[in-house]
C-alpha cells in the first residue's frame, strides 16, 4: 500500500513540475510579447501620428476628426480609405459600422463633387454621434447613417446576427466597401455575412476594405471568403491593426448598372 501511494505521490509531482514549467514558459513567453510591444510602440504610435496629419491635409480639414484608434479605425486605415477614395473616384460607399471613416468618406465625396457614403449603423448612440460629426463637419448632404439593429439572417445552415438590410434597395451597386463591423462581441467571424449579403452588389472593380484583418477572426473569414468569392482578389495592407484589401474583378459579361437605372436606385434612399 505504501508502496503504491508513493508512486501516486511521484506522479502528482511531475505532473505539478510539467504545470509548473508550462506556466513559467507562459510566463516568458508574454514578458518578450510585451517587451516588444513596448519597444514598438513608439514607433506605432509616430506612424499613427503621421497619418492623421496626412489625412488632415490630403483632406483639407478645418475641424478635427472623431476619436481613432481603439474600437475606431486607426489613422493609417482611414488614410487608405481616402487615398482609394481620391483616386477611384466610387460614386456609392458602403460601411459596415460608422464613425471616423464616414465623415473621412464623406470628405472625399465632397472634394470631388459627386458620390455618396451609406452607413449601416446597429447602435443607436453611434449612429447619433455620427451625425452630429457629419453636421460639424458640414457634411450632412454626403453621408446617411441608416439605423441597422443586428438581426439573424439565415447563411448556409446557420444563424448570423449581422446588419438589417431593410433600408438599403434591391440592387443598390456598391463602387466600395469598408466593413469594420459588427463588433467582435457579435459573434464568432461576427463580420463574414457582409460576404454573401452584399458582395453581390459589387460592381466590376469595386474595392472592398477589411479591418482588423490581424485578428484570427478575420483571418478565418478571408479564408471563408477566398474560396467562395474566387472573383474578389484579396491582399494584405500594413496597418496597425491589420487591413485586407479585395478587389472584384471584371468578366466578359460583368456589366455596371446603366446610369439612369442607377440613379434610380439612388433615389430610393432619399
Amino acid at each position: 500500500m505504501s508502496d503504491y501511494i508513493i508512486v501516486l505521490l511521484l506522479a502528482f509531482t511531475a505532473v505539478l513540475c510539467a504545470w509548473t514549467l508550462h506556466k513559467v514558459r507562459l510566463i516568458h513567453l508574454l514578458a518578450h510579447q510585451l517587451r516588444d510591444q513596448a519597444d514598438n510602440a513608439p514607433a506605432t504610435l509616430f506612424r499613427q501620428l503621421e497619418a492623421l496629419d496626412g489625412l488632415q491635409r490630403e483632406l483639407k480639414l478645418d475641424k478635427s476628426l472623431p476619436r481613432t484608434r481603439g474600437w475606431a479605425g486607426s489613422p493609417d486605415f482611414l488614410l487608405e480609405l481616402a487615398r482609394h477614395a481620391q483616386t477611384a473616384r466610387p460614386q456609392v460607399v458602403l460601411e459596415c459600422s460608422s464613425g471616423a471613416s464616414t465623415v473621412v468618406l464623406a470628405r472625399c465625396m465632397q472634394l470631388q463633387g459627386a458620390g455618396q457614403v451609406y452607413s449601416l449603423e446597429h447602435d443607436p448612440e453611434y449612429a447619433a454621434r455620427t451625425r452630429a460629426e457629419l453636421a460639424r463637419h458640414g457634411l450632412s448632404g454626403w453621408a446617411q447613417v441608416i439605423d441597422a439593429p443586428l438581426r439573424a439572417h439565415q447563411l448556409q445552415g446557420e444563424t448570423w446576427p449581422w446588419y438589417s438590410t431593410d433600408h438599403l434597395p434591391h440592387g443598390l451597386p456598391v463602387d466600395m466597401l469598408v466593413i469594420d463591423g459588427p463588433p467582435q462581441a457579435a459573434g464568432t467571424q461576427s463580420r463574414y455575412p457582409a460576404g454573401p449579403l452584399l458582395f453581390p452588389r459589387l460592381t466590376p472593380g469595386a474595392a472592398v476594405y477589411l479591418d482588423d484583418a490581424a485578428r484570427a477572426d478575420e483571418q478565418a473569414i478571408l479564408r471563408r471568403w477566398r474560396s467562395e468569392f474566387p472573383l474578389l482578389r484579396q491582399s494584405l495592407l500594413a496597418c496597425e491593426k491589420g487591413c485586407a484589401r479585395l478587389v472584384k474583378e471584371t468578366v466578359h459579361d460583368d456589366a455596371p448598372p446603366e446610369p439612369r437605372q442607377r440613379q434610380t436606385i439612388l433615389a430610393q434612399m432619399h
